[in-house]
């Protein structure tokens, strides 16, 4: 089979059926997409938040591709067998006005650049966070004629922004066009489930992948499979915070409040710094949807980051 490289040279801004291949390859081949981070470029190692407040959202999770699948068929899925990631070194999270699951608590621009290069990577003196990437944008094109914004997620894929999708992981995909059109992009070096401040760790990755095909899937939509637990931070437990209601939306927000609430006191962090951490390293759960009319939302921070 067939290894290529496939360069952040030209991306795309939207999913599209009208997004002309960049590259043809058969069933079983391998390809490196060199992805470029979430902003676009828009923010460099050594900026500041001012680069945050500037953010045109009009550039944000470009994506490499697309790549035509030789075979693919409306009905079949593309199997998407995730191998490896490569970092370029460097990655950033930011809190974006407007933006997140708390956007009305912080209306200030914030901005953590992190150095990558390691198995962890540091926050703030005594803060590790394991460096786990995934690709948070993996799709096709979509059903639909017309382009479609790539922070939007739906039955192509789109931005998924599912942690679990790392190395050895594999994606399935319904196929809805001739050639599948894949494309990738928004790696992530770390990202807890939720991302709540509305970004992970955002970074440059070359992603290798390998492409084959399940024929008359009939998906409706993406599933995957996980070879190994999703993180490396289960090994010292969990604090865990959790809100009760009958919104679930709203739960959310307050378990995530209470964990900043609980950072700032034990931890010293700013409550800006709290929220990011939280973005990258801590999971929202739903602990239970059957008693209604509560719900219960849960966040668990993994204790081994914190030394």
């Amino acid at each position: 089979m067939s290894e290529y490289y496939l360069s952040k040279e030209t991306v795309q801004y939207a999913w599209d059926a009208a997004n002309e291949p960049r590259l043809e390859i058969e069933p079983g081949d391998t390809v490196t997409i060199e992805c470029l981070e979430a902003s676009g470029a828009q923010v460099k190692p050594g900026d500041t938040a001012e680069a945050i407040g500037k953010l045109d959202f009009a550039g944000v999770n470009p994506l490499t591709g697309p790549v035509y699948v030789k075979g693919a068929k409306p009905g079949d899925a593309l199997a998407v067998e995730i191998l490896s990631f490569a970092d370029k070194g460097w990655g950033w999270t930011g809190i974006i006005p407007g933006f997140g699951l708390l956007a009305d608590d912080f209306a200030d621009p914030y901005l953590k650049i992190w150095e990558l290069g390691g198995a962890r990577t540091e926050f703030k003196s005594g803060i590790h966070v394991p460096v786990e990437p995934f690709c948070g944008e993996m799709g096709v094109a979509p059903a639909t004629d017309g382009p479609m914004p790539t922070p939007v997620p739906d039955v192509h894929g789109g931005n998924l922004d599912t942690r679990g999708l790392k190395a050895g992981s594999t994606l399935y995909l319904p196929v809805f066009r001739e050639g599948a059109l894949f494309c990738c992009g928004d790696a992530h070096a770390a990202q807890g489930d939720g991302e709540v401040c509305g970004t992970g760790i955002e970074s440059d990755y070359d992603v290798t992948l390998r492409f084959t095909l399940l024929k008359e899937a009939n998906f409706a939509e993406p599933r995957f499979t996980v070879a190994s637990p999703l993180t490396a931070a289960d090994s010292a437990g969990y604090y865990c915070t959790t809100s009760l209601g009958n919104d679930l939306f709203a739960a959310a927000q307050n378990a995530v409040r209470y964990m900043i609430d609980h950072l700032v006191e034990h931890h010293k962090l700013e409550p800006a710094e709290a929220y990011a951490l939280c973005s990258v390293a801590a999971d929202l759960k739903i602990s239970q949807i059957v008693d209604a009319p509560n719900f219960g939302v849960s966040l668990y921070m993994p204790k081994s980051i914190f030394k």
